[in-house]
């Protein structure tokens, strides 16, 4: 697979894997633990070498299962995982923190589950308001010198906190949600990202699932989906937004490609520092998502699909408010 280049220097895989939704988010696992090691390695067997999880997963679960998927290949990937959220004593997640302390108290507890004596890059899962940005990239600052963490990043953060961290602890890479129906960075973050040399790293670059196409008004989602809760995934939300679908697939009948591998491409277009994170939890809809590097859109592609998204407004909101309020902080 072809490769590339986050901040300054960390090189991955034009594709990475998100593997948050082998533990939790989206409905029952389709197999055992073992299914989804066995994914992990499909994927580096495939030329991927960019993971990605977080202590929140499960929680601590998720770590766990991405350090015993990779410990046989460690020298040949780039682990990635979150810090941010403080627990109780029963695991339960209660609230942000990034609390120099519970920063590293969080970078301990990843370290001992993903199996590494250095954590490749290191993410602020989502700003603590109550924190100063300047005390939480000072912290990562003193990992990075300690041999702990090799690179630091940020998740989900506004342009104007992105540069004070930077100015303390360069920042490598920058991840939030980005996609064809969600494309909020353009306006800010982007542009900050590209004159500072910092990556981007997009989550959910398939919408959650809908961009696929597998997804519409009768699909059901179990409780334990995270997509029952989202507004952007009621019944009349997925009715209205059928038509950015609906654009992905006439491009793919050209393509001879899917409408998943189309949205993915259209990313990896955008800027040759942009990584996406799709994840799946079956390998063929890995190899489908590998795919799409291999897509090229023309200039004449692209200008179609931004004509044509431009005529479409999305509708719904990309999560509950309360959940929304951890954002662009």
């Amino acid at each position: 697979m072809q490769e590339r280049t986050l901040g300054s220097g960390l090189t991955v895989s034009a594709m990475g894997l998100g593997c948050m939704g082998m533990s939790q988010s989206y409905g029952p696992n389709p197999g055992n633990r073992q299914d989804m090691i066995d994914v992990i390695r499909a994927a580096v067997d495939r030329g991927v070498t960019f993971f990605d999880t977080a202590e929140v997963y499960g929680p601590y679960v998720n770590e766990e299962l991405v350090g015993e998927a990779l410990a046989p290949v460690r020298d040949r990937v780039v682990l990635a995982t979150k810090f941010g959220f403080a627990f109780d004593d029963q695991g339960r997640q209660t609230g942000v923190s990034s609390r120099p302390e519970q920063i590293r108290k969080a970078a301990e507890g990843s370290l001992r589950r993903l199996g590494v004596d250095v954590i490749d890059l290191y993410y602020q899962h989502r700003v603590d308001p109550d924190v100063p940005i300047e005390d939480v990239a000072g912290t990562v600052k003193e990992l990075v010198s300690e041999g702990k963490v090799r690179h630091f990043g940020m998740s989900e953060a506004a342009a104007r906190t992105i540069r004070r961290a930077h100015a303390v602890q360069p920042v490598t890479a920058v991840q939030s949600e980005y996609s064809l129906w969600w494309r909020r960075p353009e306006d800010e973050v982007l542009p900050t990202l590209e004159e500072l040399g910092i990556g981007f790293v997009p989550f959910s670059p398939l919408g959650k699932g809908f961009l696929t196409g597998s997804i519409d008004q009768s699909t059901s989602f179990t409780g334990s989906d995270i997509r029952a809760s989202i507004p952007r995934f009621t019944e009349e939300a997925r009715s209205a937004n059928q038509a950015v679908v609906d654009l992905l697939t006439a491009i793919a009948r050209r393509k001879a490609a899917t409408p998943a591998q189309i949205a993915l491409a259209w990313l990896l277009a955008q800027k040759p520092w942009i990584v996406p994170i799709p994840g799946t939890r079956r390998v063929e809809r890995l190899e489908e998502n590998i795919g799409a590097a291999d897509i090229d859109l023309t200039a004449e592609d692209l200008e179609q699909i931004e004509s044509a998204a431009a005529q479409i407004e999305v509708v719904g909101a990309r999560y509950p408010e309360h959940l929304e309020r951890r954002t662009n902080l």
